[in-house]
């Protein structure tokens, strides 16, 4: 468990202060211990969050959050189990285990965070990439449908889905509460500020 927080890494206004923010108040005020705590994360720009939140937590691969967390849930059930990823990682390469989490109905919290593009490597498109949008891998328009999150989720059986925007702190506190207390898989799709990269 860290006892001290590494130096953030991350754009100004970057959405990620938000999220971050939004889940830290929602497991004060659930009062669920830090030691009872187990944050897993991906690559990405979000990655770094279970290095700056004061519990258990492990980076693992790209897309691999999901299997990380299921099997720790697996091993201690007691443990609330958050996972995070952003929206290449969960809707990209990383997409079966998320739909197979929510088929299978782990009792995990799994939050996306979605700026609609991949940051980390300077903005190219991603699986959720509005079509049109002009980024690093797609300079004449992005021509792929992207894809739903919300309706992707459901469609694999998940029954705890919900999609907030990062700046509705509110909101996305509550709802992170909700998601916490949620006896099976709960999911949720924060729409990402992304001032770097997204400019749509």
């Amino acid at each position: 468990m860290r006892t001290q927080l590494n130096k953030f890494q991350r754009c100004p206004w970057c959405g990620n202060f938000l999220i971050h923010l939004a889940l830290k108040q929602a497991l004060e005020e659930l009062h669920i211990p830090k030691h009872m705590t187990v944050f897993i994360t991906g690559i990405g720009c979000n990655a770094k969050m279970s290095q700056y939140t004061e519990c258990y937590g492990a980076e693992t691969l790209h897309g691999r959050p999901i299997p990380f967390a299921t099997g720790v849930k697996l091993a201690r059930p007691e443990l609330t189990v958050i996972s995070m990823e952003g929206d290449g990682g969960s809707y990209g390469i990383g997409l079966g285990h998320l739909l197979h989490a929510a088929r299978r109905n782990v009792p995990i919290l799994h939050i996306t965070c979605d700026n609609e593009n991949y940051a980390l490597t300077t903005g190219q498109a991603s699986a959720t990439t509005p079509q049109a949008a002009i980024t690093k891998s797609t300079p004449q328009g992005n021509t792929i449908p992207p894809f739903h999150p919300v309706h992707l989720v459901e469609s694999a059986g998940g029954s705890f889905v919900r999609m907030v925007k990062d700046k509705e702190m509110q909101t996305l506190k509550e709802t992170i509460k909700e998601a916490l207390q949620f006896p099976g898989f709960a999911h949720i799709n924060v729409q990402q500020t992304c001032p770097s990269w997204k400019r749509w």
